[in-house]
């Protein structure tokens, strides 16, 4: 049983409050002062509180998604070498290999009727970038009506450190984009699933760094290019969109800011605005007071030429420690000339799952209406 199952989460309930009630039922025979007594007393609490905080370990991460599984917990995870192509792309592969192919969750096994997820796995042309990814390709995608058509695309990624599988399975990217293209509030998109965190364990913040990951050049210019390569992705300005959470917000607004000839819109749902120097970040920028400054985006559309592009920024009156500075933002995009901004304010909200399903649906639903 996975980590993430659902299975794993109900044992451990019925566990802790199985231990709980025979606590209880057998304190009164180890009520004695004998070593037995005091040792039995000992391992029954150690055991319940070992269970209870198994418990809420288990939710928190099917909540957030920071395990994907059993290995990755103990740092055992070897998934992030899937089989790609080291050749930069000039091998018989090219930079875009499938891996596997799955329905979406509670659709059709017929892709032409349910869609299809495909595992893929990336190397970058020319920032050298391998990593995986999931890609949503709509039903319309596989009907014969549409064998000539190309579809828009947008980038969806996670926090830090985030699983790309969470998109999929728990923020119900997939089968949201399905159920609003079959409603008519969207139209057909293909899906680019995926972490930011694309040199692991590193936190890159979507950066090129001196003499590092040259991460933004990655999803500016490689992952686009190996993307419209593979499937039938519109090519002309306008046809891509990026969107995502926490640190993929951020990335996502900073890449549509700085790359608009490439992505005609960009959603940070509960972003930062400006990338942080930490212990998982290590030295970012090397001294370059310039890409120092170009990361932080209040910088930057004070110091740039406002960029043609379509922003969407979310938060919450309570819960989100970004509220102050999402309404300044707002306030310093519709100072430009050229830059759009939408927002989506709830009352109140954490920095969670909970929260980003229920932005994710207006989000993509405003996304497609700015793709072509």
């Amino acid at each position: 049983m996975g980590l993430m199952s659902n299975t794993v989460l109900v044992l451990a309930i019925f566990f802790a409050v199985l231990l709980f009630f025979g606590t209880v039922w057998l304190w009164p025979r180890l009520a004695r002062r004998n070593w037995r007594a005091v040792g039995g007393r000992v391992g029954l609490l150690l055991a319940t509180q070992v269970a209870l905080f198994a418990c809420v370990g288990l939710a928190a991460n099917q909540a957030f998604g920071f395990y994907a599984s059993w290995a990755d917990l103990f740092g055992q995870e070897t998934g992030q070498g899937v089989v790609v192509d080291h050749t930069q792309g000039r091998g018989q592969d090219g930079p875009l290999r499938v891996v596997e192919t799955r329905r979406v969750p509670s659709g059709s096994k017929r892709p032409e009727i349910g869609g299809q997820v495909q595992k893929i796995a990336i190397v970058g042309r020319t920032t050298h970038i391998a990593t995986p990814a999931f890609v949503y390709l709509p039903p319309e995608y596989f009907q014969a009506q549409y064998r000539t058509r190309t579809f828009p695309a947008a980038v969806v990624l996670t926090g830090y450190p985030g699983t790309a599988g969470a998109l999929v399975d728990k923020l119900n990217y997939p089968s949201t984009a399905r159920e609003l293209a079959s409603d008519g509030r969207m139209q057909p998109m293909i899906l680019v699933m995926m972490r930011p965190t694309v040199a692991p364990p590193r936190d890159t913040e979507c950066v090129d760094i001196p003499g590092g990951p040259q991460t933004e050049s990655f999803f500016a210019k490689d992952l686009p290019e190996a993307i419209s390569g593979h499937y039938r992705v519109g090519t002309k300005a306008g046809s891509w969109g990026i969107i995502g959470d926490s640190t993929g917000g951020y990335c996502a607004l900073k890449i549509a800011m700085h790359h608009p000839k490439v992505y005609a819109a960009g959603v940070g749902l509960s972003a930062y605005y400006k990338a942080p120097i930490d212990p998982t970040t290590g030295d970012l920028f090397h001294g370059d007071k310039l890409r120092r400054n170009r990361a932080d985006l209040f910088w930057y559309l004070k110091h740039e030429p406002a960029p043609d592009t379509s922003l969407l920024v979310t938060s919450s009156k309570q819960g989100e420690p970004n509220y102050k500075e999402t309404l300044r933002f707002i306030q310093q995009v519709k100072a430009t000339d050229h830059t759009r901004v939408s927002s989506i304010i709830l009352d109140s909200g954490g920095h969670n799952f909970n929260t980003w399903r229920r932005e994710i649906p207006p989000a993509l639903q405003w996304m497609s209406g700015r793709l072509s």
